[in-house]
């Protein structure tokens, strides 16, 4: 008999709220972002702010679109985390008030593994080595042992991090991605850039700073934007093969909000060409941060019996992926 789960996300600047069957049908995905003003960041206050004053709109607007009444849903699932904290503490209210509400089992999520396992639904990936790139990831990652093993990481920024913060010193608001990606095709002109790469794991920080002198410099926005990516890129490309390799795994899978940038597929399509191996990426529309991927991982959760009291709920601002015991996969 088909199920149904609702899933809550909250863990930065996106409220999104998602149900999905038990077949891997996304019925509904609706979200709400929080736009800081331009040159500045996501300030976690106010983006819980924004989350709570669309919280009801989106919750309707996700259980209308879906078809589904609440009645016929079987779990509640929401971010636990990682994230910022005051955003994660909203969707938990959210979720733990329908779960109580409506008297349903309660499924924690780890975010991460929710943009790992929605990358592997919708593309048909079985054993990847994952790259997850967001603003709160970069991470190499490969699954061992009912655990998500990382086999390389940033040592400081995330890739997603790296852009934002670049864009915003441009003048630019978050997410910069796009932007940052649509002025790098402009030019292809490459100005010499920090590369590190240490072991299997890589450092942006350098290559941040470099790239802002360059444009305070009076450089062009689009050739350090180019410069920019064509680094950034590289090293991570780098790393992944490295793991590919290591791994002999037949499967890249990029995911994450960066995993929409097309200059970044490419470069990773080159690569895994090499090893004879498939590449695929989620698709933009559902790359970034959403409820689809809470909703979706939940079901996998709910159907090994995971949940938590609601009493006992909680967020966890700090939750690394390979912390977490994978019980859906062999």
């Amino acid at each position: 008999m088909k199920q149904y789960v609702l899933g809550v996300e909250s863990t930065a600047h996106t409220f999104s709220v998602s149900v999905v069957s038990s077949e891997g049908e996304i019925l509904s995905n609706v979200k709400s972002v929080y736009k800081p003003p331009g040159g500045s960041g996501i300030h976690p206050f106010e983006a819980s702010q924004s989350h709570l004053s669309s919280a009801k709109r989106v919750v309707s607007e996700a259980v209308g679109a879906s078809g589904i009444p609440l009645g016929e849903v079987s779990a509640i699932s929401y971010a636990m985390g990682p994230g910022l904290g005051p955003c994660l503490r909203v969707g938990a209210v959210v979720a733990r008030t329908l779960a109580s509400s409506l008297d349903l089992p309660l499924v924690p999520v780890n975010h991460a593994i929710g943009h790992i396992e929605l990358g592997c639904l919708l593309t048909g990936a079985r054993d990847p080595v994952v790259l997850l790139v967001s603003g709160g990831h970069t991470m190499i990652i490969a699954y061992s042992g009912r655990r998500w093993r990382v086999l390389g990481e940033s040592l400081d920024l995330t890739l997603g991090q790296l852009l934002d913060q670049f864009g915003r010193h441009h003048g630019l608001s978050s997410p910069c991605g796009r932007a940052i990606e649509e002025a790098a095709s402009e030019s292809d002109n490459y100005l010499r850039l920090p590369y590190t790469v240490k072991g299997n794991d890589v450092s942006f920080s350098g290559l941040l700073t470099a790239s802002k002198l360059l444009l305070d410099g009076g450089k062009p926005f689009a050739d350090v934007s180019y410069s920019l990516q064509e680094t950034a890129f590289a090293m991570v490309t780098e790393v992944t093969e490295r793991a590919l390799a290591f791994t002999g795994k037949r499967e890249v899978l990029i995911v994450g909000g960066v995993a929409a940038n097309r200059r970044l597929a490419g470069m990773m399509a080159g690569m895994a060409e090499r090893h004879s191996a498939a590449v695929a990426s989620t698709p933009v529309e559902l790359s970034g941060d959403c409820g689809a991927q809470i909703a979706w991982t939940g079901w996998l959760a709910h159907r090994c019996s995971v949940s938590v009291p609601v009493s006992e709920s909680k967020v966890q601002q700090s939750w690394r992926l390979d912390r977490v015991d994978i019980p859906w996969r062999e």
